[in-house]
């Protein structure tokens, strides 16, 4: 007969399975990479900033990438230019704040999360901007149960991210900035110029502590809803993350997040879909900058951003598809689909552009006929 477990033994058993709970969709940045952060924290032998987790130099490695004496290799999280990286790290070092600027998909989020990560240890003290966003998530709000019941005290007061960053030496992120009411913006101009957080109702302040850094992000192609007023702006420095420099880069940024992405959705492995992501990333690179590859076609550039994070949108969707409804190969007909609703986000203009594209450009490029045919399957 087959040993069976004692009763005890099956209830450690499943108070194991109950504690360990499922597994998080997207883990952050400090649990997803908890490994490269422990490893670069005991090779780190460099002088570190008050309140920081590693030395500036470690935090730059982490973000960039590269090998440590004992042989962890420390993956790439930003693939760009190495100086704007020293130039974010270095503000973070320093009483500025860091404003990350940039057209959607230039990884501005991505980045604020591992500078977070890499400095405090924790990423998640976050301020998401939009319209609505009061005035109470950048500075204190209140438990209305408490205030009713007793008054204003530090028991009925709620914090803010930004605050207890303040109160605990960390590192605070804002993102889309610039889509936050301009008054509400200006919240923060005296805890970046005075580092400090006034509580009027109960007389007292929150004075930052070190190692409290704000780290913001903006979108520049639209602007977002308020632009930020001269005197915020002063208080940042700006640092413009800039779209991919090569196809090349850009092939790697996407086949590195797909993978990534992949692995988190029980993807397969996708090793000869490396061809279709370099397809998709020349069809967004072609219609962004409005000439062909080559530089012997001019064309016309339809309303959307076509950004390298829509590439990696579209090709993630498209090995879900291969893996679900086809044969685990990322194929033309996978990518067409996710290329058809990237590009064609005005259904006038954008889909005469489109079919302009596919007749001048991708009907004659060789080794292309199997795209096009799926191209042409879903536009009709």
């Amino acid at each position: 007969m087959p040993e069976t477990m004692p009763d005890s033994a099956c209830d450690d058993a499943s108070d194991a399975s109950d504690s360990a709970g499922p597994e998080a969709l997207r883990p952050h940045a400090e649990q997803a990479f908890a490994h490269e952060l422990s490893a670069l924290a005991a090779a780190d032998d460099r002088p570190r900033p008050v309140g920081w987790r590693l030395s500036p130099w470690a935090v730059a490695t982490y973000l960039l990438g590269g090998a440590l004496p004992d042989g962890t290799v420390i993956t790439p999280k930003y693939v760009g230019p190495r100086r704007i990286v020293e130039v974010a790290v270095t503000t973070l070092a320093t009483d500025r704040a860091l404003l990350l600027l940039g057209v959607p998909g230039t990884a501005k989020t991505w980045v604020s999360e591992h500078l977070a990560a890499a400095v405090s240890g924790d990423s998640t003290l976050l301020v998401q901007g939009t319209a609505g966003t009061p005035e109470e998530a950048i500075r204190y709000g209140w438990n209305y149960a408490q205030l009713l019941a007793h008054g204003p005290s530090r028991d009925a007061l709620v914090p803010s991210p930004v605050m207890r960053a303040m109160a605990e030496g960390m590192t605070a992120r804002v993102e889309e900035l610039t889509r936050i009411p301009a008054d509400v913006q200006d919240t923060l101009i005296t805890i970046l110029s005075e580092k400090t957080l006034p509580v009027p109702e109960l007389g007292e302040e929150v004075q930052a502590v070190r190692g409290f850094n704000l780290i913001a992000t903006a979108n520049d192609r639209d602007r977002g809803v308020n632009d930020l007023s001269s005197a915020l702006r002063r208080r940042f420095n700006t640092v413009v993350l800039p779209l991919p420099a090569s196809a090349d880069d850009e092939v790697d940024i996407v086949a590195r997040r797909v993978d990534q992405i992949g692995r988190s959705l029980d993807l397969p492995a996708a090793p000869e879909g490396l061809e279709e992501i370099r397809r998709v990333v020349t069809v967004f690179r072609e219609l962004r900058d409005g000439v062909s590859a080559d530089g012997r076609t001019k064309v016309k550039s339809p309303s959307g951003t076509l950004s390298t994070a829509e590439a990696i949108s579209v090709v993630t969707g498209g090995l879900a598809l291969s893996a679900h409804f086809g044969d685990g190969v990322l194929r033309p007909g996978d990518v067409a689909a996710g290329i058809l609703g990237a590009v064609v986000r005005d259904p006038a203009a954008d889909r005469v552009i489109w079919q302009e594209y596919l007749e001048t450009v991708v009907r004659e490029r060789d080794g292309w006929k199997d795209f096009y045919r799926a191209c042409r399957e879903v536009s009709a």
